[in-house]
């Protein structure tokens, strides 16, 4: 080869070369300089439960659903076919797919129309980030330019991401998890070969092929994709005729509203969160959420409820309604009755009486005095305003007497109780700046239904204290807390509720329960607990007025019943008593425990004795008159009760008139100052 054809093929293809680079520089500095569009659209907030599934969900500003989503949270089936539709060389071309443009420019010359599309992911993505149409080819470059930035700066699975969060599926539903859950009611992840389909034709033309407006279109364009699919080896020819033969859906689901309460509060306190995971559970939560509409259904129009349900032994809050109806504003759906502060009515009475186990001053036979007694101004009466006389501390719980637990109570001292519910968590509010009295194991303190759950729940656990937790994320706190209190105690108290009747029809076996009703009937309660779960239902109305003659018992145990049968087909079995615990009659008991006596109160040598009339008398009435009874021993005053209602109280004589009602049996009961007493029973001809 000659100089000089050298110089000129060297010059030509340095030429050449330099073009090349210099177009290359320049395509570089081009895209380097595009000003790409936010790249982070606004998704819309999200509450999920533990297992991932859509509790609710917050529109956009525009009112668009466009809910947050991972690659990993979208079916294998559903990628494989969107790649093999959309875009195959898709983890291969850096954007733009030249030879899929080329092949798209030359069909539309030899057809004279647009056959198929030269579009890419990452270019759709571009379109859809900057709402540009798709008919101008100035529009089509810029999308290529932006497609080619947006590869310089995320990688492919962040890109198929931003595609998977914004494609439009009509109306106001973008992204395949919104597309998903309001076309199929399910998860992306859960598609079939036919639904996952359907979800990929749709965002080529949203509008027309809705399934909901055009289900035949909806239909022949998921064909086309099971077809595409086959011919690209992503599903078998079989598969795909059996996805052909789904029905198309023909309506849009509304997305779940639950736990509303509880997702406006944790989204309050975190705004810029865009999912938040709970600890509730999705299908006892719908469970108990229809459940509390259906009881107050038909009754008044004011009543509301709150239903709470927690894992005890990792505190774990899988279930929290506050009230029947968000939207019912009759009832003041909006505010969250499990945060409301209420009176507990005589849901303390368990936590009293473990309190009294754990000092050792009683045992669940140990025999109290249903009586008169005065605690200076202060004079506590029964419910129903009846007095039982001696009786065994279980059975007194069972009933839910209010004196023995005011004694108990006063014995322990007001201000322990106090603590030890701020120890199981809960935060209780005095009416008054004054110190706890006596009034608060009656209901005279406020609690909201959360206190009582932390308070049940470590009941059930042997005493220990359960932080209640919603944040599926949070932090577990390990750190080692005093016991509310001892575990003996705790199982006394469980071995006691599980003995409390359950509403007619209810299935007994395995609920430790109490109800509580507070003072004008305001408030109705029901917490109890299996082996694993405690459940908490409080009935009122929000504005606090008084609902007459209804009952915790009758009111909310049903209620509290029926949760336990939704949320779980068999009880978990109680726990077992410790090896401490004394397991005895009351005959057997230590003698300082056979009988209450307030601790350091002092002691006598004999107990009362009702000297006349003797136990077993047959006695004769005369005209009108009455009976004349007598007590020797025991400490003055002395109070009498004839069939359990008094009939002199705190007298200092040591006898005293008793009316008879007419023949008949007739029990005598006298009650010195010590709380000690004793029964005679005669009969009157």
């Amino acid at each position: 080869m000659s100089p000089d054809r050298a110089r000129r093929l060297i010059l030509r293809w340095g030429s050449t070369i330099a073009v090349v680079v210099l177009a290359f520089v320049a395509w570089t500095v081009w895209v380097d300089r595009t000003e790409l569009p936010s790249l982070t659209p606004d998704v819309s907030v999200v509450v999920e439960d533990r297992n991932g599934r859509l509790l609710r969900g917050f529109t956009v500003a525009d009112g668009r659903w466009r809910l947050p989503v991972t690659t990993q949270e979208v079916s294998r089936q559903y990628l494989d076919q969107l790649i093999a539709f959309e875009d195959k060389r898709f983890y291969r071309h850096s954007g733009v797919d030249l030879w899929a443009a080329a092949r798209a420019v030359g069909q539309a010359v030899w057809n004279g129309e647009v056959v198929s599309g030269g579009s890419t992911l990452t270019m759709q993505v571009a379109r859809l980030l900057e709402d540009s149409g798709t008919g101008s080819w100035r529009g089509k470059v810029r999308q290529m330019r932006v497609a080619w930035a947006l590869e310089r700066v995320r990688n492919k699975s962040e890109i198929l991401e931003l595609y998977l969060r914004i494609a439009p599926y009509g109306g106001n539903i973008e992204g395949v998890r919104a597309a998903s859950l309001s076309y199929f009611r399910k998860e992306p992840f859960r598609l079939t070969e036919g639904e996952a389909a359907l979800l990929v034709a749709l965002p080529q033309s949203p509008e027309s092929r809705r399934p909901d407006r055009a289900p035949d279109r909806a239909k022949a364009a998921r064909d086309r994709v099971l077809d595409r699919g086959v011919v690209a080896n992503v599903l078998s020819a079989d598969a795909a005729k059996a996805a052909k033969r789904e029905a198309v859906p023909t309506k849009r689901f509304t997305f779940d509203f639950l736990a509303p309460h509880i997702s406006e509060r944790v989204v309050a306190v975190a705004p810029t969160v865009l999912r938040h995971r709970l600890t509730l559970d999705h299908q006892m939560q719908s469970k108990a959420e229809a459940l509390l509409a259906r009881h107050v259904q038909g009754r008044h129009a004011a009543l509301s409820g709150a239903v709470m349900v927690v894992d005890h032994q990792t505190g774990a809050v899988l279930v929290s309604v506050g009230s029947p109806d968000y939207l019912d504003t009759g009832r003041q759906g909006f505010v969250d009755m499990t945060q409301a502060v209420r009176s507990p009515g005589s849901t303390l009475k368990p936590l009293i009486y473990g309190l009294a186990f754990d000092a050792g001053i009683a045992h669940p036979e140990t025999i109290v005095t249903d009586g008169p007694v005065r605690f200076g101004p202060y004079a506590p009466q029964n419910f129903d305003n009846a007095f039982r006389g001696q009786i065994r501390v279980r059975e007194a719980l069972q009933l839910s007497l209010n004196i023995p637990a005011v004694m108990m109570l006063d014995a322990i001292e007001p201000s322990v109780l106090m603590a030890r519910m701020k120890r199981a968590g809960a935060r209780p509010e005095l009416p008054s700046e004054r110190a706890a009295g006596l009034a608060i194991g009656l209901g005279g303190v406020g609690l909201r239904l959360t206190d009582l759950m932390g308070i049940y729940a470590s009941l059930a656990k042997g005493g220990l204290a359960v932080p209640l937790v919603y944040d599926l994320d949070a932090e577990v706190d390990v750190a080692v807390r005093p016991p509310v209190i001892g575990p003996v105690a705790a199982w006394y108290v469980s071995d006691i509720l599980s003995g409390v009747a359950p509403p007619n029809g209810a299935v007994r076996e395995g609920v430790a329960y109490k109800t509580g009703t507070s003072y004008g009937h305001r408030d109705a309660w029901a917490i109890g607990f299996d082996g694993r779960h405690t459940v908490g239902v409080w009935l009122g109305r929000a504005d606090g007025a008084s609902m007459p003659g209804e009952l915790g018992a009758e009111l909310a145990a049903p209620v509290l019943f029926d949760v336990f049968a939704a949320i779980k087909p068999k009880l978990d079995p109680l726990m077992r008593p410790p090896p401490e615990a004394l397991t005895v009659t009351n005959a057997q008991l230590p003698t300082q425990l056979k009988t209450y006596r307030k601790p350091g109160s002092r002691a006598v040598d004999t107990l009362p004795e009702i000297t006349f009339p003797p136990s077993g008398a047959r006695l004769v009435l005369v005209g009108e008159d009455g009976i004349v009874a007598k007590v020797d021993r025991g400490v003055p005053p002395f109070s009498w009760l004839a069939n359990g209602k008094p009939v002199v109280v705190e007298s200092f004589e040591r006898q005293a008139d008793i009316d008879v009602p007419g023949p008949g049996f007739l029990s005598i009961t006298v009650i010195d100052a010590m709380g000690q007493s004793q029964a005679v029973r005669v009969v009157i001809e």
